[in-house]
């Protein structure tokens, strides 16, 4: 018989159910579609695969605990203010006078197809966070850690607070979910991303992949010998995002499954979409919920996502969720 479920173990008293570390940028989205270089108008928004989590979970009412650094410029409070607005604690954020805040630009496409997107994040005050910003005690009054490989590959001190707040959180008996969410671009090589991002998620109760990621970091062509991967690593969960085709489940007491994709009319911005699906399997995991009413709410979720403009106008409240039986 396996243990039981780390995502229901009690923790009384606790500040808040959820936390994540990771960098907060800027974002500007173009106004109009063509090269970026020709665009006159950008609207302002927030971006960052942790915040997306973050502020979705805060919209279905969980109690969620942001750790990061930004510049003590505008960007920086922008940035504040809208997380505060979504009420997302912002307790443990340092606004550094000496750093600067990472921005971005995103294009806009009419096609379905990925917008491009310039970063502008080196050097940025997030990508200074190494393994003393880890606040033990904070962390260990959380129900549960959501990690991902983007805030790991931003550089070699962010890597060094995303492998110890894990530690922490698994040490304090805290549950852990972990999106590879990969970015080639930061990472040296290859080799090196596959590498660090399959020991980050060999730590994890929870990892969820994409297919293709999941091809590039295990050389596993299928859903299923990507989960089984994962499982053999020492993950409880793994769940392989499949897009439009839904995703495919393997869990220690579950057992496997597959849950079809929901429908899409139009799809207008991919980007997202599997923070979306990270916060529909992480709220539902919490509640106590089945993994397949998991896969299922982050889904819908993800789908909802692909649908709008920007990285998080598509998260669901938790008044929409109720209303959709999720």
């Amino acid at each position: 018989m396996s243990a039981p479920s780390p995502f229901t173990a009690p923790l009384p008293g606790a500040a808040r159910d959820v936390a994540v570390f990771g960098e907060a940028m800027t974002l500007f989205i173009a106004g109009e579609t063509g090269p970026l270089e020709l665009v006159e108008t950008f609207h302002r928004r927030m971006a960052g695969a942790e915040i997306n989590v973050a502020v979705g979970l805060a919209r279905l009412g969980l109690r969620v605990g942001w750790a990061s650094r930004l510049g003590a410029d505008s960007l920086g409070r922008y940035l504040m203010a809208e997380l505060q607005k979504e009420g997302v604690d912002c307790a443990r954020v340092v606004c550094d006078p000496t750093q600067r805040t990472g921005f971005q630009f995103k294009g806009r496409v009419d096609d379905g197809s990925d917008p491009p997107v310039e970063y502008h994040r080196k050097g940025s005050a997030a990508s200074l966070m190494c393994a003393d910003d880890v606040d033990a005690a904070w962390l260990q009054a959380t129900r549960h850690l959501h990690a991902t490989g983007v805030f790991a590959a931003i550089s070699a001190t962010s890597l060094g607070a995303a492998h110890r707040s894990i530690d922490v959180a698994l040490a304090a008996g805290r549950s852990v979910s972990f999106d590879p969410n990969l970015r080639p671009t930061l990472w040296s090589s290859t080799e090196v991303m596959r590498t660090e991002i399959n020991r980050l998620a060999a730590k994890a109760h929870a990892v969820m992949p994409g297919l293709e990621e999941g091809r590039l970091l295990t050389g596993e062509q299928t859903a299923e010998g990507i989960a089984r991967f994962y499982r053999d690593a020492g993950a409880r969960l793994v769940i392989v995002k499949l897009g439009e085709a839904g995703a495919y489940y393997d869990d220690v007491d579950a057992g496997t499954g597959h849950v079809d994709g929901f429908p899409v009319a139009k799809v207008v911005d991919t980007v997202g979409a599997g923070d979306g699906f990270a916060v529909g399997v992480i709220s539902a995991l919490l509640e106590g919920r089945s993994v397949q009413q998991a896969t299922r709410r982050g889904s819908w979720i993800g789908a909802r996502q692909v649908q709008v403009l920007g990285d998080s106008e598509g998260l669901p409240t938790l008044a929409e969720l109720q209303a959709a039986g999720l």
